[in-house]
């Protein structure tokens, strides 16, 4: 059912097996939830885990891509953490269509909600939104995590932006279908009510207050069954549209009402989808080193993610080969789905200049991993190209960050690259970006990062995302410390140097790594390289649910 690292090839390269392993086993240790004790009390009650729920509502033998797997990680020590916020979401085909399934984990503090566990459900829902995904929720949840509630119940994208979303979707025809499993309270119990239709178990309990906070704020006793039992909804209040005697029977209802639904319109893109050619196998980990020391060249990374051209030939079409080569951006096939790449260049470049005051052509080397000014305008026009035509932009992000320096001033890299983030931002095609290695400072930006909407977002494990490098960084901090100290007086000897600078370089490093910004929601998920092509054809296919898209419009747009 999930889809798992153990499912890749072991790499031979030394520092990519570890980091493989190393990903395996803390996706185990997040996928464990509150532990083996909390799920035998959970199997006690006649109640399956959030993750076993998850297994039984897919079809059978088809992989389910969960998203944002380490969200809260080794976050909220205070409170014994939340692995996974607390809550399961990911797609997985329900009667042979994508839905995204959004699964309270009641082994991790009754499924209660932290600050990022409401942020994990409104990412999960604006990626359904976004992809016209209907959305299975399987609620599981005591509310609101009462001694964080300032930092949950308020703010635009806090607990209330769930039921707006719940709104929004349902005005816009998204089925949400809720199947209520065991608790359902408070303010939390809007969210099943608010889906087209409402299944819950016998022996779960949905009200706005328990019983013990209705004894204490009215003074009357009522048992939980009276107050909010499956038998008061279905027979009393009529809330609930459909009883089931357990967690297995509401599964089968909610597959069942599954089958029924019509399918809409698919994408236009989707529209033009052909026969599948596999793309020649590459160990992606030979390809591309993981501490980003190895230069590689880019088009070898784009073959293996597309599919293959008639008779054998390359099915990549690049766009402006020979102009603006850190960027490299092209048409091709991925898993039928036509694509556009825009990609960065990592290998060393021997750019060509116009003719100054000799004759002839001058040249100069250009670093892989940074945006020039040239290459940021051929990528802002390839990404209208890709709009005009209505193709998904792909951007495969190994960006050191955009040039420095007095020539690239006055070659106008700033302008330039304005112009190439208006043309991200402002792109209407389905977005999908893959951090295979850097994404540095406006780097980030310009290669589609998280501010500018994309609708996945997966890294590599070697993925590493801060305004600058950590090396740099670490020095630049450093100095700030520094400076600190000798206007305090103080003037560090050799000894306490190397360690300011050891503590200074270990708390960037750990704000670098990849789990750092997956615990935030700053990427959807860690995925191994090898499994990039499928996970791209498959986020393709969710993209492809929504055949909707906006006109097109750059507004001020530099030249």
């Amino acid at each position: 059912m999930t889809v798992s690292d153990s499912n890749a090839p072991a790499s031979a390269v030394p520092a990519w097996a570890d980091a493989l392993a190393r990903l395996a086993a803390d996706r185990a240790r997040v996928q464990a939830g509150g532990g083996a004790k909390a799920q035998a009390r959970q199997h006690d009650k006649g109640r399956l885990t959030a993750r076993e729920r998850v297994a039984r509502l897919v079809d059978p033998g088809t992989p389910f891509d969960e998203l944002l797997t380490f969200a809260g990680w080794d976050m909220y020590p205070e409170a014994g953490g939340c692995p996974s916020g607390g809550v399961v979401t990911g797609i997985g085909l329900v009667a042979g269509r994508p839905w995204m399934i959004i699964a309270n984990d009641a082994t991790v503090k009754a499924g209660a909600f932290f600050p990022i566990t409401a942020k994990k459900v409104i990412r999960a829902q604006t990626i359904a939104l976004e992809n016209a995904l209907p959305v299975a929720y399987l609620v599981d949840s005591a509310g609101v995590y009462l001694p964080m509630q300032d930092e949950i119940f308020p703010d635009q994208d806090d607990f209330g932006r769930v039921f707006y979303l719940n709104a929004r979707m349902s005005a816009l025809g998204i089925p949400q279908v809720a199947a209520i499993m065991g608790n359902c309270v408070a303010g939390g119990a809007y969210l099943p009510v608010m889906c087209d239709t409402v299944i819950m178990t016998e022996g779960s309990g949905l009200y706005l207050a328990g019983p013990a906070l209705v004894r204490a704020a009215i003074g009357q006793v009522v048992d939980s069954e009276e107050l909010g039992g499956a038998d008061m909804h279905a027979a009393i209040a009529g809330t609930v549209d459909y009883k089931e005697k357990d967690d297995e029977a509401a599964l089968r209802r909610l597959r069942a009402l599954a089958d029924l639904y019509a399918q809409g319109d698919l994408a236009p893109f989707a529209r033009r989808r052909r026969e599948v050619v596999p793309a020649p196998e590459r160990d992606l980990t030979e390809l591309v080193g993981f501490d980003g020391a190895k230069p590689y060249d880019v088009r070898e990374l784009i073959a293996a993610l597309s599919d293959g051209g008639p008779d054998g030939q390359p099915g990549f079409h690049e766009f402006k080969a020979e102009y603006g080569e850190t960027l490299v951006c092209g048409f091709a096939r991925v898993g039928g789905y036509p694509v556009g790449f825009v990609a960065n260049q990592r290998t060393v470049i021997r750019k060509k200049l116009k003719a100054g005051g000799e004759p002839g052509l001058r040249s100069r080397i250009e670093v892989g991993g940074v945006i020039y000014g040239d290459s940021a305008d051929k990528a802002a026009r390839f990404i209208l190209d890709a709009n005009q035509a209505g193709v998904p932009l792909i951007f495969l992000s190994d960006v050191t960050g955009f040039m420095v320096g007095r020539d690239s001033e006055q070659e106008g890299i700033i302008r330039r690259g304005a112009k190439l983030v208006n043309a991200v931002s402002n792109s209407v095609v389905p977005k999908i970006t893959v951090i295979t290695g850097g994404s540095f400072g406006a780097g980030n930006y310009a290669m589609n990062g998280k501010a500018y909407g994309p609708r996945f977002l997966f890294a590599w494990p070697s993925a590493k995302y801060a305004v600058m490098s950590g090396n740099a960084a670490a020095k630049t901090l450093l100095d700030i410390q520094l400076a600190a100290l000798k206007r305090a007086g103080h003037e560090p000897d050799d000894e306490e140097l190397a360690r300011l600078y050891a503590e200074v370089k270990a708390k960037y490093d750990t704000e670098l790594d990849p789990r750092y910004a997956a615990a935030r929601l700053w990427v959807d998920e860690i995925i191994p390289p090898q499994q990039t092509r499928e996970r791209l054809i498959r986020a393709l296919e969710a993209c492809a649910q929504n055949p909707r898209q906006e006109e097109f419009k750059v507004g001020v747009f530099q030249v």
